[in-house]
Order: C-alpha cells, then structure tokens, then sequence
C-alpha cells in the first residue's frame, strides 16, 4: 500500500545527509533540472523518485522530489553533459567530504560516473516531496558482483 503522506527530510550533517541519500537512490532527472545560483548561493534539483519506504510486494511508487542545497560556494560537474539539458541522469548517492568545518564537499554521484560537486559552507539540505505519487514502471535494482 502506498503510503500518501509526502517525505520532508532535512540535513545538518554527514548522517542526516546519508538518510537523505537512501531516500533518493535511484531517483531520476533531467540534466536541466539540476541548478545553480550562484548569487543566492543555492543549489536545487527536482527528481523522480523511487518511494522506497512504500515496502512489500506489489505496485511500485515514484514522485516528484526537490533537493534544496542553501550556502553553496561553488558547484562544478564531472561527465555530466551541461549542453544536453534533457538528458537524464538516475542518482545513485548523496555524500559528504569534510573540509575546514563545518564546510567541505557535498558529492552528487550518477550512474555511469557523472557526478555534482558541491563546495558548502555548511551542510544545510532539504529534501521534500513536491506531488502526488505515481505508479512507478519497475522497482530499481543493483547486481551485486560475484
């Protein structure tokens, strides 16, 4: 059963940040839906993501999510093609690297090795669900190496 209620997650450190990043594993975007603003120092990403905490057998659930990133210094993207804004990307983690704290790097990993990077003054993230769930295709998985 899908549960209704939308996931408002909010971070302020390195493990706040990791339940943030199981909650959008998997979660897909287009290239254009990942943005920048420097002057506001603010980083924000609308996907679609898989409802993971929606468990058991049955239909699989995604919704619309925004990532919200506030005192960003600087973000700079590694084989992640900026000029195909309609591109998609399937999010794989979320994860922090500490620097002079409370600041460091927050690292946004895709599948097939794309990747954000984020120069933060601190960790100050939000995550929330920003529609109404929908049937999802198939449930996302991962082949373990033998």
């Amino acid at each position: 059963m899908v549960r209704r209620k939308p996931l408002k997650l909010a971070a302020q450190d390195a493990d706040d940040l990791a339940v943030i990043s199981a909650a959008l594993q998997d979660a897909v975007a287009q290239l254009g839906d990942l943005r920048f603003d420097r002057r506001r120092r603010r980083f924000t990403a609308v996907l679609n993501r898989f409802r993971w905490e929606d468990k058991g057998p049955g239909q699989a659930w995604r919704t619309r999510s925004a990532l919200d990133f506030s005192s960003v210094l600087s973000a700079s993207s590694k084989r992640l093609k900026q000029d195909s804004p309609g591109a998609i990307v399937s999010l794989l983690a979320v994860t922090f690297e500490p620097g002079e704290t409370p600041g460091g790097r927050v690292r946004l990993s895709f599948s097939g090795g794309g990747e954000m990077q984020l120069e933060v003054e601190c960790i100050d993230a939000l995550l929330a669900d920003i529609s109404v769930p929908w049937p999802a295709k198939g449930r996302p998985s991962h082949e373990t190496p033998e």
